[in-house]
């Protein structure tokens, strides 16, 4: 019997999609296997991220919904549905259910996670932390708040988010007056689309002033983030002494560090980018034509008639990668990898075909 994702969520079959996300962001947190220590919690959590992944895609839903867990692994009575160009609709879990957490909330780290302390307690505000980054009007802004910070703290820009901690405030009894604060670190997480254009993100930062007659006032900016096209996982964008301004101390530099966001047709190998063609065991040995996509919305049309398409079969398609960092007027390639999917069974008469066809 399949598994039943209604019920590792917790909801009812006719959930909306605002259900499902709801319940997802409280099971996560609470399943999250760094914050959550228990025995099995680990693999609850692995649950969780696949029942969210089939609920809240609509054609997966669909399928489930009809066919059961059996009907997304192309197991279902009858065949089961198809998909594109009448080939039978398989679907798996990649297994990661951190990926899945990241790119749910913007960050792998659940500590990083606040939730309002206005209306329900029990809900995360659903505007985006880093509202600006994927909004071409330009006129959201991420927000993160300078107040009750931690040494190092990071967090991510996407999901659930409103407020952040960025700075810190405690200091060591020790620390000599001047000394600056050690540097906030805050994962930017940036679509191959943006790397591959180049684009600006907008945040706007709030942070404590200390005034001369000791009380503290928040202060709010706007940070303008210029992302270069084909800027690496890794690459930091400094912003100098931009956290809270308090006595005897020198303001804290805020740090973003640029993070791929998941894709979901590419991966990204730096300048390069790879994407896996499934074929069936007939298609890679007597040939086919793939449609590869691409990062600009075209197709490029890859025909293997006159070859054996093998498991460690890459090619390279010159020039539709992402831009070098150094020199963006020149790219990497796109790689193109396959995934052949072999048979469950054979019947005894195909198999003796076959045997005649292959001796050897």
């Amino acid at each position: 019997m399949g598994k039943d994702f209604y019920k590792i969520l917790g909801i009812q079959k006719g959930a909306n999609d605002d259900e499902i996300k709801k319940a997802y962001r409280k099971l996560a947190l609470k399943y999250h296997p760094d914050k959550n220590k228990t025995a099995g919690a680990e693999e609850r959590f692995k649950e969780i991220a696949e029942a969210y992944e089939v609920l809240s895609d609509k054609k997966k839903r669909d399928i489930y919904d009809q066919y059961g867990e059996e009907g997304l692994h192309g197991g279902a009575p009858g065949g089961g549905p198809t998909g594109e160009g009448g080939q039978q609709f398989t679907y798996e879990f990649h297994g990661d259910p951190r990926a899945t957490f990241a790119q749910f909330f913007g960050s792998s780290n659940p500590f990083d996670i606040f939730f309002s302390t206005s209306g329900d307690p029990n809900r995360m505000f659903e505007s985006n932390m880093f509202g600006g980054m994927d909004d071409d009007s330009g006129d959201a802004y991420s927000h993160i708040n300078g107040m009750f910070g931690g040494p190092g703290g990071r967090g991510g820009p996407g999901g659930a988010f409103r407020s952040q901690s960025f700075n810190v405030h405690n200091q060591s009894p020790n620390r000599k007056r001047g000394q600056q604060d050690p540097p906030i670190e805050h994962d930017l997480y940036v679509s191959l689309e943006d790397i591959d254009k180049g684009c600006t993100k907008k945040m706007k930062i709030s942070r404590m002033v200390m005034q001369q007659d000791g009380t503290a006032r928040k202060e709010e900016k706007v940070l303008n983030i210029t992302v270069k096209p084909g800027w690496k996982a890794g690459t930091k964008i400094t912003f100098q002494r931009e956290g809270d301004v308090m006595p005897g101390k020198i303001p804290a530099d805020i740090v973003f560090i640029i993070r791929d966001k998941p894709h979901a047709t590419f991966k990204r190998e730096s300048s390069d980018i790879r994407y896996t063609a499934k074929i069936t065991l007939r298609q890679a040995l007597c040939g086919v034509t793939v449609r590869v996509p691409t990062l600009s919305g075209e197709a490029i049309t890859l025909n293997t008639t006159n070859e054996v398409i093998k498991p460690n079969t890459v090619k390279r398609i010159q020039g539709k990668g992402l831009p070098f960092p150094k020199e963006p007027s020149r790219r990497g390639d796109l790689l193109v990898a396959f995934e052949i999917q072999f048979p469950d069974r054979l019947t005894q008469a195909t198999k003796d075909i076959l045997a005649d066809l292959f001796p050897n």
